[in-house]
């Protein structure tokens, strides 16, 4: 059942409107002239432009915000026979179907006069009665997603029907206090966007730079001094190439027992873990030690990823032990290369051309034997040259960390705002 209506109030209002009436309950459909979605044209993909009409799909839709680095377009040919689906300014797009479903974001001029495919749910309010980022804003708060949620089955989320959209609860105030949430919450989106960009231009100046701090590869063949060297290494000469095997002195891979994972004990990590940082896995102290009893990781080595995201490195700076799966492999940490320099290497255009060429001659595309990591080359300076540039580098990813973390930051504190200034209703939508 609904809270009674004098309970429909948010922990925290704005100072003129904290004597006003109680929030209502009310529905998506009392407040929409539109609930739809469109079609992809026959054809699918062959028939979107590089100019035209925007055709807009779930990957445009963001959590409050529109992702356009990738919109397709449609003719006009098309687009005339998808009149029931053209996007006009302030319409709400919500996300149907698929692992994205949930997301919504107000359509601007940039897409106006588009169309939606079938993915995408065109809410088209009546702004006198609901103001469109307020709605957007709800849609995307703890309270909005339980409703989303409440209609999956086993919590799947595989897909919302237009019945069901409709039928959403929305606690709604007069228009004018949506307006000042709705204005609120926007601008903390704005400024998440922004420091969002900054992080994205940091990541951009420092790929840019590894491509000047680290020797290329051109129709001549691979070069043997970078474009760009640190003054005082200006004549120190032609890097050296390596062998990877020449250089440390063991280079292996996890176990390729299946884990029998357990609740706590050694941490285990997989591909997953050190490319995305997703919580590790537990293996007991024996397995661990079956594990480990040729080869052991230890810090200052360097992990490398042997499939999927083929060639992604980090290097072991904590002090615990660890045990790995066979989808990694570890070079032990020798005199001859700075274990930062050489992660950041292999991070290189050049490296990476190498490692992911000799894994599409493969059987299975997009993994390498041990054979093949072990014999892949590597170039290397002197170890001062090797300690700048690992310097300069980390201290860029030290950078960019600490700016994801304030976008991390406004995130959580734009979450903490919803929550006080959404009174939750205490039902789905069912």
């Amino acid at each position: 059942m609904s809270k009674p209506a004098k309970e429909l109030v948010p922990a925290l209002r704005f100072p003129e409107f904290r004597d006003a009436e109680v929030w209502e309950l009310s529905s998506i459909s009392n407040n929409s002239t539109k609930v739809g979605s469109g079609i992809t044209p026959r054809g699918g993909a062959t028939n979107y432009k590089a100019e035209g009409r925007p055709f807009i799909r779930s990957q445009n839709v963001g959590w409050g915000n529109l992702l356009l680095d990738e919109v397709v377009y449609i003719d006009e040919a098309i687009h005339s026979t998808f009149a029931a689906t053209e996007i006009k300014s302030n319409d709400v797009l919500l996300n149907i179907t698929g692992a994205s479903i949930g997301r919504s974001a107000i359509a601007d001029e940039r897409i106006s006069g588009g169309n939606v495919n079938q993915h995408v749910c065109i809410i088209r309010v009546k702004p006198d009665e609901l103001v469109p980022l307020f709605l957007n804003q709800f849609l995307i708060s703890d309270d909005g997603q339980r409703q989303i949620d409440s209609f999956q089955a086993g919590g799947n989320r595989e897909g919302l029907n237009f019945a069901q959209i409709r039928s959403f609860n929305v606690p709604l105030p007069k228009p004018p206090e949506q307006q000042k949430i709705a204005a609120c919450l926007s601008s903390l989106d704005d400024l998440i966007a922004a420091q969002g960009r900054k992080v994205e231009a940091l990541a951009r100046h420092k790929k840019g730079l590894m491509q000047q701090l680290f020797p290329a590869t051109d129709e001549k063949g691979g070069q043997t001094t970078p474009r760009l060297r640190f003054p005082e290494f200006r004549d120190a000469g032609p890097w050296e190439e390596k062998r990877l095997k020449d250089i440390s002195p063991a280079i292996f891979d996890g176990t390729h027992q299946t884990p029998n994972y357990k609740t706590k004990g050694v941490p285990f990590f997989s591909v997953e873990n050190i490319v995305s940082g997703k919580a590790n896995k537990f293996i007991s102290k024996s397995d661990y030690d079956v594990a480990t009893r040729k080869n052991k990781p230890e810090k200052g080595d360097v992990i490398i990823t042997r499939i999927g995201k083929l060639g992604f490195s980090k290097v072991i700076d904590w002090d615990y032990d660890f045990s790995i799966y066979v989808t990694l492999a570890v070079i032990k940490r020798a005199k001859y290369f700075n274990s930062f320099f050489l992660h950041f290497y292999m991070q290189s255009a050049r490296y990476q051309a190498e490692i992911i060429g000799k894994s599409l001659l493969n059987a299975v595309p997009c993994k390498t034997n041990m054979d093949e990591l072990r014999n892949t080359l590597v170039l290397l300076p002197k170890p001062p040259e090797q300690q700048k540039i690992a310097a300069c580098l980390s201290s860029l990813d030290d950078l960019i960390a600490a700016e994801r973390r304030k976008v991390e930051a406004l995130a959580r504190h734009k979450k903490g705002l919803m929550q006080q200034l959404f009174p939750a209703t205490d039902e789905g939508a069912a």
